[in-house]
């Protein structure tokens, strides 16, 4: 199974690449969120940041939320030549992939929590210095297992890296902005998974799958001169006091918290549902459509434009729509996906697209909303926080890949089936959790 998804993955990445020379590039919609992103921005952060200021702030964390996206994306249209190279086999290589994810959930779990204790300045620097390091030994690996295992380190140090930039978006910004702040950097990260593939097949076609590394060697190397520029952000005062393993245990005080770990459950749902479609998007649109690898590419990116939308279209709703009223609301709407795939998604691939599109919309707009209102439910213990919001998206959304390419009669039955269970699942989570008792701040 994981060597199917790499290498479906691989060819996503690399029918992607054909949109470097498509001019239909031309015809995706364009998206003017100059006026939807403009807010206040002097009172904005609760931390005096001399050096960076709100810009740079909201830059140093969007570039690490790329993390994940670049460091995989990037490197897969350079797979057939790293096989070649290294002689070996895709289910070897693959290891490199699935060592990543791994160590970068595990990277998520540890430097969240230390952040509470030793601070986010430090703690990134180590993060970013790991990643940085390990970035430049994969770029020099002279075997197969040398890459592996420089690879899962390099997982650690990008598993900090985002853990610690979702802690210093409480940190940093008051709770009117935070929302807001959060949006703009989900539709900037979003540009990540859009543009790491085509940067990956041009590098893959004009040098050496090298310079892939070279380049996240260049981009960490970038995020850590700017954090050097970062004040620190928690105090003395507000960190946790006990020893370092006990800083871990925290993860276990956060995930005791019933709203916190019900409501990011419930949440959840909408990432699983569109991660399946990451996995098999290209068995729909290339096999099962039969299109060509340039069609596709077209398909797949309006889709991911689609994505954009939803942070922008949250901030405008977030002003005006109670927060009880918009998580029912996507559920709904990404129900009405599952059922559209089912009943249209078969008949062409504009009709699959238009049924899908909701869903995408729905899986934008509930990342920045959730983690606003999950962060909000922990007056300490920050870091562990945002390290059980990452690992816990990260762990059902692979579980929606693998869902994914099941055995099912077609993946498009496969995907809608997916789509919708996990949406009326999250709906009747959301039933449960209003009647239960318990009690979301802020909502």
């Amino acid at each position: 199974m994981g060597r199917q998804i790499l290498i479906r993955i691989s060819q996503q990445a690399a029918s992607i690449s054909h949109l470097i020379d498509d001019d239909r590039i031309s015809t995706l919609p364009r998206v003017d969120i100059g006026s939807t992103l403009t807010f206040t921005m002097e009172h904005a952060l609760t931390v005096e940041q001399k050096s960076l200021k709100v810009p740079g702030v909201i830059f140093l964390i969007t570039v690490l939320n790329m993390t994940a996206p670049l460091s995989t994306d990037m490197y897969m249209p350079s797979i057939p030549t790293m096989m070649a190279f290294f002689d070996t086999s895709a289910s070897i290589l693959n290891l490199a992939l699935v060592g990543f994810f791994f160590f970068f959930a595990v990277g998520m779990l540890v430097f969240g929590p230390l952040s509470d204790k030793y601070g986010r300045r430090p703690v990134l620097l180590s993060g970013l210095a790991i990643y940085t390091l390990f970035s430049a030994l994969c770029a020099l690996s002279t075997s197969v297992w040398q890459l592996i295992s420089f690879r899962v380190i390099e997982g650690l140090g990008a598993g900090c890296m985002v853990s610690v930039s979702t802690a210093l978006v409480k940190d940093c910004f008051d709770v009117k902005t935070r929302g807001t702040i959060l949006a703009i950097i989900q539709s900037m990260s979003i540009i990540a998974p859009m543009v790491a593939p085509i940067i990956g097949a041009f590098i893959a076609r004009y040098t050496s799958w090298r310079v892939t590394f070279w380049v996240l060697f260049g981009i960490s190397t970038t995020c850590l001169l700017v954090t050097l520029l970062l004040q620190e952000t928690l105090p003395p005062q507000a960190r946790y006091h006990g020893k370092p393993f006990g800083s871990i245990g925290r993860l276990i005080a956060v995930g005791k918290n019933k709203s916190f770990s019900f409501f990011l459950l419930v949440v959840a749902m909408i990432p699983t549902a569109f991660m399946a479609y990451i996995a098999v998007s290209s068995y729909i649109y290339i096999d099962f459509f039969a299109l060509s690898e340039t069609t596709y590419s077209l398909y797949f990116a309006i889709n991911s434009a689609v994505l954009i939308l939803g942070p922008i279209l949250y901030i405008r709703a977030n002003r005006s729509m109670a927060t009880r009223k918009v998580v029912p609301a996507l559920f709904t709407l990404a129900a009405v996906s599952g059922a559209a795939i089912l009943l249209l998604g078969r008949i062409s691939p504009l009709a699959f697209l238009l049924s899908f599109a909701p869903l995408s919309f729905c899986s934008s707009s509930i990342r920045p909303l959730s983690t606003n209102i999950l962060l909000n439910q922990q007056d300490s213990d920050t870091g562990s926080a945002s390290s059980l919001i990452n690992f816990g998206n990260t762990a059902l959304g692979s579980l929606g890949m693998v869902l994914g390419t099941l055995p099912w009669s077609n993946f498009v039955t496969g995907l809608g089936t997916i789509v919708l269970t996990c949406a009326l699942l999250g709906l009747a989570g959301w039933i449960l959790f209003t009647k239960s008792g318990l009690r979301l701040k802020g909502v």
